[in-house]
């Protein structure tokens, strides 16, 4: 997800000290007192203290330069402040897009030991989506595409599009990072952990890891990864 936080990328590090300063019965981010503003000039201020604290964290542990690429929290409340507003239709429909080729309803065909696991890991948080989400999903089996019935995109489409702006973003931010509308509609509302939401959407990754190993550049990525599934996870409980 673009943010116009990347603008500050590889930036000297500007400020010292990082809080968060109760600003209008919401939180600011504050940098030496100071409240950074975004490139369409809205302040970085959050409507609770745990978000707020959450980007805040990620401002201190900056070092002689900003990385946004260790931001995910900051890119989020940047993307939710200047862009979601004006982008609510194309993010729902981004989040039902990644639900029309949901990634664990891609069940493989072989071998028996990744259908087994997938099976017992999958199935019930599809069980979990269909009853608490009120849709009804279809299972492939192997590569070839299946269509998802077409009242069930509707029907996560307007879920997405019931959401505040910070869920919202949200929302489309863990559609891409899982390839699953359902992993992240579980994480948001607390059915899975985000530890649990990155292993489901790895289940092939990890028992290809299991019989060939992990090289150090997949290791790397896979790590990455986790940190803004953690994110994510820490994002959406600061939201309920």
């Amino acid at each position: 997800m673009p943010s116009p936080h990347d603008t500050l990328n590889s930036r000297r590090r500007f400020y010292a000290a990082v809080d968060v300063a109760p600003v209008d019965g919401a939180f600011a981010v504050r940098l030496d007192g100071r409240t950074p503003r975004s490139p369409e000039g809205r302040p970085l201020v959050l409507p609770n203290a745990s978000l707020a604290g959450l980007v805040a964290e990620e401002w201190s542990a900056q070092g002689e330069y900003l990385q946004s690429a260790s931001m995910p929290a900051t890119r989020l409340a940047w993307t939710a402040i200047d862009r979601t507003a004006g982008l609510r239709a194309e993010m729902a429909a981004e989040v039902a897009r990644f639900a029309a080729t949901d990634l664990i309803c891609y069940f493989a065909d072989h071998p028996a030991d990744l259908v087994r696991r997938q099976h017992d890991l999958w199935e019930p948080v599809i069980a979990w989506a269909e009853q608490t989400l009120e849709v009804s999903y279809s299972r492939a089996h192997g590569i070839t595409h299946q269509p998802q019935p077409p009242a069930t995109l509707e029907r996560i489409a307007a879920l997405a599009a019931q959401a505040d702006d910070l869920t919202l973003t949200g929302l489309a931010y863990g559609a891409a990072l899982f390839t699953s509308a359902i992993l992240t509609f579980a994480l948001q509302r607390g059915r899975i952990t985000a530890d649990e939401a990155f292993q489901l959407s790895r289940l092939d990754e990890s028992f290809q890891e299991e019989r060939w190993g992990l090289d150090a550049e997949s290791a790397a990525r896979a790590d990455a990864l986790a940190i803004d599934a953690a994110t994510l996870g820490r994002w959406f409980e600061a939201l309920r």
